[in-house]
Order: structure tokens, then C-alpha cells, then sequence
């Protein structure tokens, strides 16, 4: 049987993509949201996973060396884009998409500690957009990237992995690479070998190899150096910020909404 991996197209994950197939392992695309629910149905054996659903798998699934994806200063596609200023958002609804549970703890952390502000409600959307009536919308991976230079409408735009440095000082890890406990140790270390490659050598294709990317409105400039603002594995930063993340999480359970 081949091992299943669930495959995220936004583009900064794709260099961890870039062996797979020609190693034999499958890919089933899916957003990212839909991975957590995916691996714990049984439909897929792992891939990365988003932070907020690892922190709930850990006892069925385990990390696959300290593979990630995190954006160190910020993430050119995770944004809050509000009609009125951050500190002004108290008794505002904030438009959330269906499946950003990790973006929306942070946002919920940011405005309950850092700016000390309290949305009247988070609403959960299939599909976010500038003509809903609320006050502001997070939108993220591909879509926050297409409109990363903002949204009519909305002139207040936050990144919120920076915003998340500016206040702790660290990166914001979006997901981690995870597989089943009960994977054959032999399928688990051709993933663990094949993401090594990626590591080196997607990343490298995606900077000398890079083309525009009209979907996404970016120039092969634009593509280099988005790419160059994540980092790819766990280090000690990225740990802390998992940490933290997961302090506020446990703290905003105790808070409505």
C-alpha cells in the first residue's frame, strides 16, 4: 500500500512536494483545513498538519522529525483586513473561513491579549468576502496571498504572523509534518528521507526555476522572496512559539466567543 499524504497546494508548501510522487507516495490534495479531519478519519497517513489540529492529534499521530512551515517576520498571506482600525474592533463581527482554525486562535489571541479587544462574534463562512456586512474578514494561504495588497473596502490590513513577532519576538509555526504512531517504521523514514529532499531541493528549484504566477499576481521575484520569508523545520524559536501558542489557546477556551 502507498503511503498517503495529504498534499496543500498554496505555495509555500510546495517544496516539500517536490520527490514525492516519483518516490511512490500518494497525494491527496486538500485545503488545509481539511487535512486534520482527513489524517484522523483514516483517508490519509499524514502531511502537515495545522497547528491548531496538531495540538489535538498528538496522541494518535507523531511529528516527523522537526519538519514545518513557519513564517518567521511575517506570512504575506495571513491577513486581517478590517474597515476600522485593530484597537477599534471591540463589538465587531469578524468574518472567518471555514477550516482556519489555526489563523483564527491566533487572531483571537492577538486581540485578546495584545490589543486587549473583544469581537461581539467570529463568524465561521464557507466563503469570505469584501461584500459581507462584517467588519473585517481574515482571509489566508492563497487567497490571503492574492490579496495581500488589500481589499477595497477594508484600508486597515494586519499581517498577523508579524503582528505575532512584534509581540513575542518569535515565528509563527502554521503547521507540522505528522504521520500516523502506528506507520511502519520503514514508510515513515522514506517520508522523513523524502522530505529532506524537498527541503534541499524544492526550495532551490523554487528559486532558480521560479515562473510568475498570474493566479497569484506575482512576478518569479515576488515567488524567490515569499519563499525566502518561511523557514522549513523546528528549531528552538519555533518551539517556544508552539508553546506560547498553545498557552493562549487553553487560556481564549475559558473566553467567548
Amino acid at each position: 500500500m502507498p503511503i498517503k499524504v495529504g498534499h496543500i497546494p498554496d505555495l509555500n508548501y510546495e517544496p516539500f512536494y517536490f520527490d514525492m510522487e516519483r518516490r511512490g507516495i500518494q497525494l491527496h490534495q486538500l485545503a488545509s483545513g481539511a487535512l486534520g479531519p482527513a489524517a484522523e478519519n483514516g483517508e490519509i497517513d499524514g502531511g502537515p498538519v495545522p497547528l491548531a489540529d496538531c495540538l489535538r492529534l498528538e496522541d494518535r499521530f507523531k511529528y516527523v522529525s522537526g519538519f514545518c512551515v513557519a513564517a518567521w517576520e511575517k506570512s504575506d498571506s495571513m491577513f486581517l483586513h478590517s474597515r476600522v482600525p485593530i484597537a477599534d474592533l471591540e463589538g465587531a463581527r469578524i468574518g472567518i473561513p471555514i477550516g482556519s482554525d489555526t489563523s483564527a486562535g491566533l487572531l483571537r489571541a492577538l486581540l485578546a491579549f495584545k490589543h486587549q479587544v473583544r469581537p461581539q462574534a467570529y463568524v465561521t463562512q464557507e466563503n469570505v468576502t469584501p461584500e459581507d456586512t462584517n467588519d473585517a474578514l481574515l482571509l489566508e494561504g492563497d487567497q490571503g496571498l492574492r490579496r495581500r495588497r488589500g481589499v477595497r473596502g477594508y484600508p486597515y490590513k494586519y499581517d498577523l504572523a508579524e503582528e505575532w513577532n512584534e509581540w513575542t519576538g518569535l515565528p509563527f509555526v502554521f503547521a507540522r509534518w505528522m504521520v500516523r504512531r502506528d506507520m511502519e517504521a520503514t514508510e515513515a523514514a522514506l517520508l522523513e528521507n523524502t522530505l529532506y529532499v524537498g527541503l534541499e531541493e524544492g526550495v532551490d528549484t523554487l528559486f532558480h526555476l521560479s515562473e510568475p504566477r498570474a493566479s497569484l499576481l506575482m512576478l518569479a521575484k515576488d515567488v524567490v522572496d515569499y519563499i525566502q520569508g518561511y523557514r522549513y523545520f523546528m528549531g528552538l524559536s519555533e518551539h517556544k512559539s508552539v508553546e506560547l501558542y498553545r498557552k493562549y489557546q487553553v487560556q481564549l477556551s475559558t473566553i467567548n466567543p
